[in-house]
């Protein structure tokens, strides 16, 4: 599919009410509105095209943004295109999208270094994101790997950024749902850590307290290996 055509199908599938929703969740600048349930379809139609990808992120346009990070190669986002694509996130919905994308790329491990160090809201929003996709899908990783990061996430939660707080509270609960040793470890971090304040603007979002979500995911997990 061509870039002018994926343009003009994103422009038709865009609602007021869809765009008015984005905007309350922080979405700024040029966008369609196109629900996710819209952008699944398209991508399903492209499958996969890391040149329309490329294409479609430079337009600047939300919707476009979002469905790059879903059609591009994740083997051809290399270190150059992430360094470029993270430093215009601007938004959450946006970084959530594009830490999908990161986390799949190959030098994952290596990204998320930079960006937890970066003076940049949503990099270190991608950071914490990348390695909390790392928790859940990387079982090559030590659990060791992960010790230095729930220590850093208990000295420095309370006096992060604000989306960053959430991604550190949201991390802290990927890797407490690991396994049974990081789960007593990350539970103890947890109760020290208290309550996390986050201020997700004009939506009723919440925080998800990260203790009884830990043990939740766990005790979903033992049902599944049971069932399994």
């Amino acid at each position: 599919m061509e870039l002018g055509e994926t343009m003009a199908r994103l422009e038709a599938a865009g609602s007021a009410q869809t765009r008015k929703t984005y905007g309350r969740h922080g979405v700024r600048g040029p966008m369609f509105g196109v629900s996710y349930a819209e952008l699944g379809k398209l991508k399903k139609q492209i499958k996969q095209d890391h040149a329309l990808a490329e294409a479609l992120w430079e337009t600047g346009n939300h919707d476009a943004r979002v469905l790059a990070t879903m059609v591009a190669d994740p083997r051809k986002a290399d270190a150059a295109l992430l360094s470029r694509w993270s430093a215009a996130l601007c938004d959450k919905a946006i970084t959530d999208a594009f830490i999908n994308l990161a986390a799949a790329a190959p030098d994952a491990q290596a990204h998320v270094i930079r960006w937890l160090d970066a003076d940049h809201e949503w990099q270190e929003h991608a950071g914490w994101g990348v390695l909390s996709q790392l928790a859940n899908r990387a079982p090559a990783l030590p659990d060791s790997f992960f010790l230095p990061y729930l220590e850093r996430i208990e000295r420095e939660i309370h006096g992060a950024k604000n989306w960053v707080r959430y991604a550190m509270n949201f991390t802290l609960i990927a890797i407490g749902s690991r396994s049974d040793a990081l789960e007593q470890v990350a539970t103890a971090a947890a109760l020290r850590i208290g309550k996390v304040q986050v201020d997700h603007g004009e939506t009723n979002c919440k925080t998800p307290e990260a203790v009884a979500y830990i043990r939740k995911t766990r005790e979903h997990q033992a049902a599944r290996a049971a069932k399994a």
